[in-house]
C-alpha cells in the first residue's frame, strides 16, 4: 500500500505553522550561510575562538546553504533536514569542544529541534515516523 493513503491530509492551520517554522529556520540558515561567505569580523573572532580555520568559512557556508536549499524544497526537504541535523551536530560538537556557555552549545540543537518541527508540522508522514504512532 503507498505510504501517501496511509497519511491523512494535515489540516490547514497545523500545515502554515509549519510553513511559518520552516521559512524563520531557512531566513536564519541564509542568514548565518551569507555571513559565512562575506567573513566579517564577528565571524573571524568566532572561527579564531572555535579553533577553525578561516580558510574553511568559504566551504562550511556553500554546505550550509546547499543544505538549507534542499530543506526549503518541500520535494527534498526530508534530506535536507538531515543534512541540517548533520551540519548543526557539527556545530554543536564545535561548541563543546571549546568549551562555551549554555547557549552557544544550545543553540544550534534548538535549530535542529525547529528542523524537525516544521517538517513535522507539514509532512504527517514525518510525524507517524518520528513518534511511531499513526496521525490523529
Amino acid at each position: 500500500m503507498p505510504s501517501a493513503t496511509l497519511a491523512r491530509p494535515v489540516p490547514r492551520s497545523r500545515m502554515w505553522a509549519g510553513r511559518i517554522v520552516t521559512v524563520l529556520v531557512v531566513l536564519f540558515m541564509m542568514f548565518d550561510g551569507v555571513l559565512h561567505l562575506l567573513v566579517p569580523p564577528p565571524v573571524v573572532q568566532a572561527f579564531a575562538q572555535l579553533g577553525v580555520p578561516l580558510h574553511l568559512s568559504i566551504g562550511i557556508a556553500l554546505l550550509e546553504l546547499a543544505y538549507t536549499a534542499l530543506y526549503a524544497i518541500p520535494r527534498t526537504a526530508t534530506i535536507g533536514a538531515l543534512l541540517l541535523t548533520a551540519y548543526l551536530g557539527g556545530a554543536t560538537a564545535l561548541q563543546l569542544r571549546a568549551e562555551a556557555a549554555l547557549f552557544p552549545v544550545l543553540f544550534p540543537v534548538i535549530v535542529g529541534a525547529l528542523v524537525w518541527a516544521g517538517l513535522m508540522l507539514r509532512d504527517a508522514r514525518v510525524g507517524i515516523l518520528i513518534l511511531r504512532r499513526p496521525e490523529r
